[in-house]
C-alpha cells in the first residue's frame, strides 16, 4: 500500500512555481523570517521534499496499517512528550518525504486514516477538547481539523460551519466519510458569515476554533494563473481585518472562562501575531494563555520561529521536518466585560 503511489505522486511533483507570487514572498519574509526563509523557501517550492501525516480513525481503526506504517520506520506523533495529549487520537510520521494512497469516498463506508500536514494537529491539541464540550469550528472545511478534534474526545456538541458553499460540501462529504451515525446527531453543519456567529450564538460554546481564511503559502506558490495570483496578492492586504472580524464573532460566541484558538497556515506577521495583538489590545476580557511548552515538547518533530509572543507559536517548514507553515495562538475569555 506504501509503495503503489509512487509513480503516481512523482508525476504530480512537475508543478510549475508561480513567479508572482515567489517574488512577493521573497520580499516579505526575507525580512520576517531572516536566515530561516532560504530553508522555509526551499522546502516549499520543492513538493518532493513534503511529508505527509497518517492521522487514524478511531471509529474504523486500521490494525493492519497501523503494522505496516511500524515496519515501514513511522513513528507516533510527539511520542506521548506532551501533556493531556489524548491517548485516543494515533497520528504517524515518517522523517522522509512521500505519502501513502488517499482513500476513496463510499457511502456507508468509514474511512479508515486521513493524511493531513502534521502541524494542522497543534491547534486541534491546543483547544483541549474534553468529552461533552460545546465546541465551535467556525470555518471548518475541509473538515480535517474537525475530524481531529472527534479523535480527541466526544463533545456534547459541535458546530462545524462554513461560509463557502463548494467547501461545504466538502466539509460535509469529510464528516460522512470518517464519523459513524450516532457521532454525526451531535454535529451541526451550518453555511453561516462566520461574521455573523457571535450574534447568532452568544456565549454557547466552551471551546471555539478559528482556522481563518489566509494566505495559503503552499498552495499560492503553485498557483497556475498568475493573473488570479496576481489579483490574491492585491486583495491580500484585507484578510488580516476579515480575520480580526472572525476573532470578535468567535469572542461573543464563546462563553467567559471558555477557550479560543486561532489559526493559520501562512507565515504572514500580519495575518498572525499582528491580528492577535490587535484582539488582545482591543478587548480586556481576553486573556493570553502561554503555549510555549507545546513548542519545547514538540521541538523533535516540529521547527518553530520565534513569534515574540507567549500565546503564539509558528511552525515553519525544515529539512526533515516539512511541517507547516501553521500559526497556533490560544486565548481565554475572562468573566469581564471587554471593550469593542
Amino acid at each position: 500500500m506504501l509503495t503503489r503511489l509512487k509513480a503516481k505522486s512523482e508525476g504530480k511533483l512537475a508543478k510549475q512555481i508561480c513567479k508572482v507570487v515567489l517574488d512577493h514572498f521573497e520580499k516579505q519574509y526575507s525580512k520576517e523570517l531572516g536566515d530561516a526563509w532560504d530553508t522555509v523557501r526551499k522546502i516549499l517550492t520543492s513538493p518532493s521534499c513534503w511529508q505527509y501525516a497518517v492521522l487514524l480513525n478511531r471509529f474504523n481503526y486500521p490494525f493492519e496499517l497501523e503494522k505496516e506504517l511500524h515496519l515501514k520506520g513511522y513513528h507516533t506523533l510527539f511520542q506521548g512528550s506532551l501533556p493531556n495529549y489524548p491517548k485516543s487520537m494515533k497520528c504517524y510520521l515518517s522523517r522522509t518525504p512521500g505519502r501513502i494512497p488517499s482513500e476513496r469516498h463510499q457511502i456507508g463506508n468509514l474511512k479508515k486514516y486521513y493524511l493531513l500536514n502534521a502541524a494542522s494537529l497543534l491547534p486541534v491539541l491546543a483547544l483541549e477538547l474534553r468529552d461533552g464540550e460545546k465546541v465551535l469550528d467556525l470555518c471548518a472545511a475541509p473538515g480535517g481539523k474537525s475530524i481531529a478534534l472527534l479523535q480527541c474526545a466526544c463533545p456534547g456538541y459541535l458546530h462545524c460551519n462554513e461560509y463557502d458553499s463548494l467547501r461545504l460540501k466538502w466539509l460535509r462529504q469529510t464528516l460522512e466519510s470518517f464519523i459513524p451515525q450516532p457521532l454525526i446527531n451531535v454535529i451541526k453543519v451550518s453555511e453561516l458569515d462566520g461574521r455573523k456567529m457571535g450574534d447568532a450564538q452568544p456565549e454557547m460554546f466552551d471551546k471555539v476554533l478559528v482556522d481563518a481564511p489566509c494566505s495559503n503559502d503552499r498552495s499560492w506558490l503553485f498557483s497556475s494563473d498568475s493573473q488570479k495570483a496576481s489579483c490574491r496578492i492585491s486583495q491580500r492586504r484585507n484578510l488580516p481585518l476579515l480575520q480580526i472580524e472572525l476573532l470578535r464573532s468567535a469572542i461573543k460566541a464563546l462563553r467567559p472562562g471558555g477557550i479560543l484558538v486561532y489559526s493559520t497556515c501562512t507565515l504572514s506577521k500580519a495575518e498572525n501575531q499582528d491580528v492577535i495583538s490587535e484582539i488582545l489590545n482591543s478587548h480586556s476580557n481576553i486573556m493570553p494563555m502561554d503555549i510555549k511548552g507545546i513548542a519545547r515538547t514538540c521541538s523533535h518533530d516540529f521547527t518553530f520561529s520565534p513569534t515574540g509572543q507567549e500565546c503564539g507559536l509558528l511552525v515553519i517548514p525544515d529539512k526533515g521536518k516539512a511541517w507547516g507553515p501553521m500559526y497556533v495562538a490560544k486565548l481565554k475569555k475572562s468573566w469581564s466585560t471587554g471593550k469593542w
